[in-house]
């Protein structure tokens, strides 16, 4: 989630339509300026039990975040306390249970970004050693109960910790318990946004299909092989899902400006601090009627800060987001970026993924949606056949895709080799949570503590 550092005391007021549209708009770029950035969260634990560490214990979550000023992190604050760490590579946040993100910077090519995955991945594993900490890539806590995990000190959760019970019963469970790979990436006009976030929102059952690594909840089988995504099905259905009026004729920025208009605020945040707003109307704030701030409009941050707090399937800011997949280990997260560059980046792949799923109707759509977490690939597509028949199609288009680009590191290789972790899974017919299970019921004898075994 987000990590908000500044105010909003002293910005310009908005009062036209059109400076809501304006940050949306502002992320058009042509194709030489796309970037990819990469985000992906990890389980943190402590090596002698197993147990999530506190944020103020020695060699906790603080003590982590600190060790990292050895490769050259810088500190964010809020109030007094540190609850990032900012770099050339990016930010390293907290989730609200102390999982450990890196939100990387917006880089050229993916040789970039799988560099940069790994310096980080170098980097946590030193503090590991210091801290006595381990880090599991998983979408989801396998073992622990929620009260079991610590709370991080930040804001924007304390609001939303208190808010998410009142709108769905698995929210806490979002926020606690789980870890997602993500990539945000560009559009070059607002037609561009269109297509791509329309192949971006068909798909995401795919990716979650693909990276699927959650079958685990307090010790045991849970029933799902991405419980993760089986979670926003039940969190709060005015923030969530997958977002049918973009399908309709007539979608661009202004319909999604409407859509975030009717999503319910969680916060503004005033002079460091994150004022209670949960439930309350943008549309309230913008005619200068918000109960929190009698009588104040919003400005562009404000805005900006909202746009942050919708959890669709894909989410539209100055970049679109890919929301659909679990975490996983460190060959899996160069594989999503690479899945959706290739589709989305080049526009023979995205003509050619946009044709495969055109003509699903929106019942079709959300049908593979809520079939996805439970059967992943075994999931029936619209017109007949499995996930695992669509995923080999796709792969092969993304890997297209990704040829043409013609991004070389200096070896010659393009991006393509790294879809190789999602070839081997359609091949095998087998997800990661599948893998998992095998081992549950095989090696591990029923002990699902042996997957601290299988570390990030």
């Amino acid at each position: 989630m987000s990590t908000r550092t500044g105010s909003s005391g002293e910005e310009e007021r908005i009062e036209r339509r059109e400076q809501l549209v304006a940050p949306i708009q502002a992320g058009e770029k042509p194709p030489e300026r796309w970037r990819i950035g990469t985000e992906h969260e990890k389980l943190v634990y402590k090596r002698d039990d197993h147990r999530a560490p506190s944020y103020d214990e020695p060699g906790g979550i603080r003590d982590i975040l600190m060790e990292l000023r050895q490769f050259g992190w810088e500190p964010v604050e809020e109030g007094g306390k540190v609850i990032a760490m900012s770099g050339d590579d990016g930010t390293v946040s907290l989730e609200p249970a102390g999982q450990l993100e890196l939100s990387g910077a917006p880089l050229e090519n993916l040789h970039q970004t799988c560099a940069e995955t790994g310096r980080h991945l170098d980097q946590v594993k030193a503090v590991g050693e210091t801290c006595g900490v381990g880090f599991l890539g998983l979408g989801m806590w396998p073992d622990k109960r929620r009260d079991e995990l610590p709370i991080m000190p930040k804001g924007r959760y304390e609001i939303m910790l208190r808010h998410m019970p009142k709108v769905g019963s698995l929210g806490l469970d979002m926020m606690l318990r789980t870890c997602t790979i993500q990539v945000n990436l560009d559009y070059g006009s607002e037609a561009d946004m269109v297509r791509k976030f329309q192949v971006g929102l068909a798909l995401q059952p795919l990716a979650t299909a693909l990276f699927a690594n959650s079958p685990f909840t307090e010790g045991k089988p849970n029933g799902f092989l991405s419980y993760r995504s089986h979670i926003w099905s039940d969190t709060d259905p005015h923030r969530t899902g997958m977002l049918p009026f973009v399908f309709e004729e007539g979608f661009g920025y202004e319909r999604y400006v409407d859509y975030m208009l009717d999503v319910p605020m969680y916060f503004v945040f005033r002079d460091g601090r994150y004022i209670d707003a949960a439930g309350q109307s943008f549309r309230d704030f913008l005619a200068g009627k918000l109960p929190a701030l009698p009588g104040e409009l919003p400005a562009t941050s404000d805005w900006i800060d909202h746009l942050s707090t919708a959890f669709p399937e894909v989410r539209l800011k100055s970049f679109l987001e890919m929301r659909g997949a679990d975490g996983g280990p460190w060959n899996r997260i160069c594989a999503l970026p690479a899945f959706w560059v290739g589709l989305l980046y080049d526009n023979a792949a995205l003509d050619a993924a946009w044709a495969l799923v055109k003509d699903w109707t929106m019942e079709e759509r959300e049908a593979l949606r809520n079939a996805v977490p439970k059967f992943a690939l075994d999931a029936p597509v619209p017109g007949g056949g499995r996930l695992l028949d669509l995923a080999r199609e796709v792969l092969a288009i993304s890997r297209q895709g990704l040829v043409s680009r013609n991004r070389l590191n200096s070896s010659g290789d393009s991006e393509a080799g790294f879809l190789e972790p999602l070839q081997e899974i359609v091949d095998s017919g087998k997800v990661p949570a599948q893998r998992l299970l095998d081992k549950l019921h095989g090696p591990w004898g029923g002990d699902v503590g042996r997957v601290y075994e299988e570390s990030f």
